[in-house]
């Protein structure tokens, strides 16, 4: 559909993108209308179809650019070495990356099941590319003879799990700093793995 003359998409379409990224993360995407959305951004309903042929391609874009967005940095941020260091730089950055991105970690995880099979098969690829970062290093650490996972796929998924996690319950006035939960869950992801 051809956009209004006067109109400002490079405006308004990231807006109507972030209003459905909060009305989706607080309500659930099958709680929440078009007419929702159009409301949170200030725009009749109908100008929506202006930014996002459907709310299913709301979703999936908002799915999309976290992970695109995810293994873009984490690509700027990979590192060489040992399993062990590889494995704390991961950790760290997962914990740190994530935490002030609690909206779209939570749409990521716990908004698949509304995805079309179509949309589901290439956000569980970009998803198993980064998954499979943290399972080469722990393949290596195997190897290095420094972790000793009872199956690697397995415990690849429950460090993602438990770091992920971090965005449930981790607020800035909290008693521990972004540091120190860094610290911590490290220290735990290094004690699970190892020999």
């Amino acid at each position: 559909m051809a956009r209004t003359a006067g109109s400002h998409s490079d405006i308004t379409g990231p807006r109507v993108l972030d209003a459905a990224l909060r009305l989706f993360a607080r309500h659930g995407y099958a709680a929440v209308s078009m007419r929702q959305i159009a409301k949170e951004v200030g725009v009749q309903a109908g100008a929506l179809y202006n930014y996002t042929p459907d709310k299913q391609s709301l979703l999936f874009d908002l799915m999309r650019r976290h992970m695109d967005d995810l293994l873009a940095s984490r690509a700027e941020r990979r590192r060489t070495g040992s399993a062990l260091e590889k494995l704390e730089d991961f950790t760290r950055f997962h914990i740190r990356y994530h935490l002030d991105r609690s909206d779209e970690v939570f749409i990521a995880y716990m908004e698949l099941r509304n995805l079309t099979p179509e949309n589901f098969a290439e956000i569980e690829a970009l998803r198993r590319e980064y998954e499979n970062e943290l399972e080469a290093i722990l393949r290596q650490g195997e190897e290095e003879g420094v972790f000793a996972p009872a199956d690697t796929r397995i415990e690849t998924m429950a460090v993602i799990a438990m770091l992920t996690g971090v965005t449930t319950w981790y607020r800035v006035e909290g008693r521990l700093s972004a540091d120190e939960v860094e610290r911590i869950y490290w220290d735990m992801v290094r004690k699970a793995v190892s020999v």
